[in-house]
């Protein structure tokens, strides 16, 4: 039997985003540079951005996916929620993740796919690490800047670009236990991880902690949703929200480039969760409105067109 799909709605939110390109001499290395650059962003809440991996491209990859060196790569996206009203957070994120773990990985270079009016000199900045032995250079019909490292060389795309994007698509996934709940999300995941343009930035793709904004602590500004935590169930102090036979939730949440990205991503996760052994609901979260205003509905049909 299928679980119940709610009649709900994911609340995602304006960002601006950047979009890189690894590659590296094979896949293992490209990996090893994604998850680097990607580590510790699961959250805006108390990271510097949101990071994750959206697919890999070119040889062993999505091959309709073309890289200027012909080598296997990856992209990955860095995002900050646009109310930050800040750009120079997200250059920052880049600066440090770019130079501090794509520069530092064996035979990795790096490339912009985003040109936009909107960009960063991300490539002159962290050219600098060349202590003036660095050059610009003209390669693969891009203008570049070339740095000597010890392993040989290191490239990387002058401009960086960014541009809107969304954040916060979700879903929830009610189990009888743990492991329902889990395998669902997990097979939620495999479906997103094909789909171009989106990424889920929480360990393995999901987040088993879930959050609410706010809390009774003046120095944070999430805590946990308590009224979907089965353990609190019982609470009289809590208003439980679970329906019956729920011992375990488990949340996939993606950002992406557009809104048809998340859409799409959120249908193929219901698809290939829904008739999971022992999970009872796919639910998602929102704040009728008030983080943002773009609406991912569990229900397609009653997605505005």
């Amino acid at each position: 039997m299928s679980a119940i799909i709610d009649d709900t709605y994911a609340e995602a939110f304006k960002s601006i985003y950047v979009e890189i390109l690894i590659t590296a001499v094979n896949q293992k290395w490209v990996k090893h540079a994604v998850d680097a650059a990607t580590g510790n962003a699961s959250s805006s809440i108390l990271c510097d951005c949101e990071a994750g991996f959206d697919r890999f491209v070119g040889p062993g990859g999505d091959e309709s996916v073309e890289t200027p060196d012909g080598r296997p790569g990856a992209i990955i996206q860095l995002h900050i929620p646009k109310f930050w009203k800040d750009p120079k957070k997200l250059e920052k994120s880049a600066l440090v993740r770019i130079s501090q773990n794509i520069l530092t990985c064996p035979t990795a270079s790096c490339f912009n796919l985003i040109d936009s009016e909107q960009y960063f000199q991300i490539g002159r900045k962290v050219a600098y690490f060349g202590n003036k032995y660095q050059k610009r250079i003209s390669r693969f019909g891009r203008e570049m800047w070339w740095i000597p490292i010890l392993g040989g060389e290191f490239i990387i795309d002058r401009r960086l670009g960014y541009a809107d994007g969304l954040m916060g698509g979700n879903l929830w996934f009610f189990g009888k236990d743990v492991d329902s709940a889990l395998e669902a999300a997990e097979k939620g995941v495999e479906a997103i991880i094909p789909m171009p343009n989106v990424i889920s930035t929480f360990p393995g793709g999901i987040a088993g902690s879930g959050s609410k904004a706010g809390s009774d602590y003046d120095f944070t500004i999430a805590s946990t949703y308590e009224k979907f935590c089965p353990l609190l169930q019982d609470n009289p102090d809590v208003e439980g929200s679970l329906p019956e036979g729920v011992n375990s939730v488990m949340e996939i949440i993606m950002n992406g480039k557009d809104m048809d990205s998340i859409i799409n991503a959120t249908q193929a996760a219901i698809n290939a969760s829904k008739d999971t052994n022992g999970l009872l609901m796919i639910s998602a979260g929102n704040y009728e409105g008030r983080l943002g205003k773009s609406f991912i509905y569990l229900n397609p049909d009653k997605q505005p067109k």
